[in-house]
């Protein structure tokens, strides 16, 4: 993509009602725009990062055996009062009647729905386990939107549900979860701690919040400082092994983590103080194990191996989708703006040209930018009529890792400069080395 031709609204000013830096500088990068409380327009840029995140969240729910679907928006409130749900949800559900007086709701969450398409194709054992799972957009309605993404009232999530058929089935789904969940945040390059949390309106006994730390945070988290060291990396699971997945589950809860909600005073000062810590936290997904509360009353039920009919066991699993582009920048950003991790950069490289309209930083420029491509990489190009510091500061802003800077000085030696957004270092390469430096770096 050229910059030239491509739609980038960057703000030079901070728009005064953005409270926090992921606000602040999703609006000026020109990622979003707001279209009412709580609700955004997702501009091109945001939108690259928004599908880049999704692809991540397919893939590694595809990875652990999850299938994907898509539910509607729009539910029939007759099945939230099948559950119970419909009249204790609270004012933060959008309620509405159809033309023919039908109640209806915009869904904040899936639980009753996919509970529905269970009952009507599933009736055997057999058939278990199943993990169903959609990435939707959620509405819920916030009294006080705030904060951009992070706290809307429209949101992109992705909700999984299991089916199993023993209480033993749905908490290795549960520890299935999670360890798809640890793979999913360090593919984005962010450390998600999964903490001991409060179900909430979802109910159940067994749940973990998935909390990225950041001093926005709206949780206040007592952890162990011991579990900021653990990485889960490249290691092989098999998602079949009860053992394996178990092991993962104990590895990364053993330690103290706590939300506000559930913090244990005393359980916490049993740590050595050395390791006590006290921050804020983001949340960007939650794992839930709640049994037969939704199965029972709405008649979820399987034919078992003695050939009796039995509540399955379910749990619902999230994640953030459109939240993590906040979090990610919460968690990856300097005075100058954005720094994108290489797993979500919404372009690979930028390329900086200049002096834009000489002939041969110009032909130097494009020969980078077709490489780039026919290599599978994404590169954006500064193309634009603008002088240097302008061009750097737009790259600065909208955050992406590396940068190719193009000038006539340079070529004359053969050379032209690549910079890491997240060190400030540069590097000379001949353009045929910068190109094989940038293929190198995301293993293409």
């Amino acid at each position: 993509m050229r910059l030239s031709r491509y739609f980038l609204p960057v703000l030079k000013e901070t728009p005064s009602e953005a409270q926090i830096v992921s606000h602040r500088l999703m609006l000026r990068a020109g990622m979003i725009k707001q279209a009412s409380a709580g609700n955004y327009s997702w501009l091109p840029l945001g939108y690259k990062v928004l599908q880049n995140i999704e692809r991540i969240v397919h893939e590694e729910q595809k990875r652990a055996g999850h299938i994907p679907i898509l539910m509607p928006t729009l539910q029939s409130a007759d099945l939230w009062r099948e559950s119970g749900r419909y009249d204790a949800y609270g004012p933060e559900m959008l309620r509405m009647q159809d033309r023919h007086g039908r109640d209806m709701l915009y869904g904040p969450t899936n639980e009753e729905m996919v509970t529905d398409i269970f009952r009507a194709h599933v009736g055997s054992y057999k058939d278990l386990p199943l993990t169903l799972y959609h990435i939707q957009w959620k509405f819920r309605d916030e009294i006080r939107p705030r904060f951009g993404v992070m706290r809307g009232r429209e949101f992109l999530m992705k909700d999984g549900y299991n089916f199993d058929l023993t209480k033993e089935d749905a908490l290795h789904a549960y520890n299935r979860h999670l360890v798809s969940y640890l793979r999913t945040y360090e593919r984005m390059g962010l450390q998600a701690i999964p903490m001991r949390a409060d179900s909430g309106p979802i109910g159940g006994d067994d749940t973990h919040e998935f909390l990225v730390l950041a001093e926005t945070g709206e949780s206040e988290v007592f952890y162990d400082s011991e579990i900021t060291d653990l990485k889960f990396g490249d290691r092989d699971i098999d998602y079949d092994s009860v053992e394996q997945c178990q092991g993962v589950l104990e590895e990364f809860t053993s330690r103290y983590a706590r939300t506000d909600e559930t913090h244990d005073e005393e359980l916490f000062n049993q740590i050595p103080e050395e390791r006590r810590r006290v921050a804020r936290g983001i949340e960007v997904g939650q794992i839930f194990y709640f049994g037969t509360k939704y199965s029972e009353p709405m008649g979820a039920t399987v034919t078992d191996r003695e050939g009796n009919q039995v509540p399955v066991h379910m749990g619902s699993h999230g994640i953030g989708v459109s939240r993590l582009v906040g979090a990610l920048i919460e968690a990856n950003h300097d005075d100058k703006g954005i720094i994108w991790p290489e797993g979500v950069t919404p372009f690979h490289c930028g390329i900086v040209n200049v002096k834009q309209g000489d002939a041969e930083a110009d032909a130097a420029c494009e020969d980078l930018y077709k490489a780039l491509s026919a290599a599978g990489l994404e590169p954006l190009y500064d193309d634009r009529e603008d002088r240097a510091g302008a061009k750097f500061a737009t790259m600065d802003l909208i955050g992406l890792p590396w940068r190719i800077t193009v000038g006539p000085r340079g070529l004359k030696n053969g050379v032209v400069e690549v910079t890491s957004r997240r060190t400030g270092e540069s590097e000379e390469l001949a353009p045929e080395a910068a190109v094989a430096r940038i293929r190198e770096i995301y293993g293409v």
